[in-house]
Parts: C-alpha cells; structure tokens; sequence
C-alpha cells in the first residue's frame, strides 16, 4: 500500500528537487493524478504562500518507478500570489510540465452558487472490495484508495449505454487527510485527474478498441477539508469527438462544501498498443 504523504516527499531546495516515484500508484503506469499531486507539493514547497489556488498540468511523457527531477520556476510573485512553474523530467526526458498560482492571506467577497449532489452517504454503501468479484485483478493504485461507488453495474459487460456519469466517495489510505495545504489539496487533484476516464468508458459497453490516457488536467481549488475524511468525486464526460475525450469534474466534503472543480482533455488510443488498459 501507497502513502500519498510519504510517497510524494522531496529531497533538495533552492528550486531543485528529486524524488522517486513509487510502484503502489501504477494503474497502466504511474498515476498521472498522483504525478500532478507530486507537483503540486513540488510547487509549495518553493513557494512562500500557504495554500494553492489552481493547478494546470501538461502530460508529456510516461514515467517508469525511479527518480524523477523537479525544477520550479517563480514566473511572478506579488505580495499576495505567485506562478509558479513546475518541471519534472526523468532520465533527461520530459515527463510533466505545470503551472500553479499560490496564494497567501487574501479576502473578498463569498458565495457558493451551487450544492453537492444529492447521493447516499459513504456509510450507507458497499466498498468496490465487496463488488468485484474474487480473481479480478485490480491496479496496486486502489490499495491506496478507499471507493464507494455511489451506484453500481453488476454486469459491466452489458452496461446500458450513454451514461456518462459517475459519481463515488473517496478515502485516502492509510493517512486520510493532511496538514500540508498543497498536499491536501492533491487530494482533490488526483481524484479529478483518475475519475474522468471511467465516467467517460461507462457509456460505451461496446468499446473494446480503445482507452483515453489524459494529456493534461486541470482544477481549481475553492476549499480545504483537512477536518473531513471521505471526499465525493462527481465526474462527467460531456463529449468525445476526433479522437479527443472531454471530462469535468468537482469534488466535494461530506458537509457539502465544494473543494475544487476542474477537467481534463484525453486522447483516444488503440488497446492493442496497451492490454492493461482494458
């Protein structure tokens, strides 16, 4: 089992860093959430300002489980907020390139114009453990995440079609929430970034031809619930088209605040080319 505090930790200063990256968040390859979580913290650890306010993330290579070079870059920094860039490089090669805005102390007006799904709660439903059955094999990557499915397909094979949305209770293990700002906050990153493509292959029963690695994500952080446990993913696929797969998403607390909202773009490739991803 993966630590997503432990296994996004840095080495270094003075914007360099390294860190490794680990085997318990493979799902096809290294999780790209998990490789946006780890840039993320990679940019609060440059940056004076204690929390993020947005995070956009360009996928540019697939990494395997060894170190991985961050560089971060301050493209401009006010008394209030700063940009900062985000490289991560492995054996010399590109691997992901982000931009976040940190943010310090700042007040304004306050509103929240829309409301949490109406879904059960977590501790009325079933963990996927219990719904898939014995011998399939699941990714290392579920052992670091707890998942309760707010509905269910007994029969994947035979899903009805055009349902293009999906909606689940998440639960980090074995540590649920974090101190660090920018480390809770990946929280909701790597949620957004991992419920998009299974809310966007829901609605195809019939695809066998193909899987959607994403080629980048992006989310806006609103809130932090370091005080709540179990995050609901609500993730929907609004189009599909030239081989391009859209997906937006929100996460929110079990008290019903909303904490970041964002999507991704993916790009449609033949299974043939990967037989995980099926």
């Amino acid at each position: 089992m993966g630590a997503l505090d432990v296994d996004t930790e840095l080495e270094g200063g003075d914007g360099h860093y390294r860190a490794h990256l680990s085997e318990d968040w493979r799902i096809w390859g290294p999780n790209g959430g998990y490789l946006a979580a780890l840039a993320l913290r990679c940019a609060g650890a440059h940056s004076p300002f204690r929390r993020p306010a947005s995070f956009s993330g360009h996928f540019l290579g697939v990494a395997d489980f060894t170190d991985v070079e961050l560089t971060a870059t301050t493209l401009r920094r006010t008394k209030r907020v700063e940009s900062v860039a985000v490289a991560m490089t492995q054996h010399g090669a590109p691997i992901l390139q982000a931009l976040v805005w940190a943010v310090g102390d700042v007040h304004g007006f306050e509103h929240e114009a829309i409301s949490a799904p109406s879904v059960p709660a977590p501790d009325g439903l079933a963990p996927i453990e219990e719904r898939v059955p014995d011998g399939e094999p699941v990714f290392p990557f579920w052992e670091n995440l707890e998942l309760r499915p707010c509905d269910w397909i007994d029969d994947w094979e035979t899903r009805p079609p055009g349902q293009f949305r999906q909606q689940g209770w998440y639960r980090f293990r074995p540590t649920p929430t974090f101190d660090d700002p920018f480390l809770e906050a990946g929280r909701s990153l790597l949620i957004l970034d991992t419920m998009l493509w299974p809310a966007a292959d829901r609605g195809h029963p019939e695809n066998t031809e193909w899987y959607a690695p994403s080629i980048d994500v992006h989310a806006r952080f609103h809130a932090l619930a370091p005080d709540e446990t179990w995050l609901l993913g609500d993730a929907f696929s609004p189009a599909a088209r030239d081989g391009l797969v859209g997906g937006t998403g929100a996460i929110w607390s079990q008290s019903g605040r909303l904490l970041a909202t964002g999507g991704q773009q993916m790009l449609c490739r033949p299974t043939h080319l990967n037989p995980q991803a099926r």
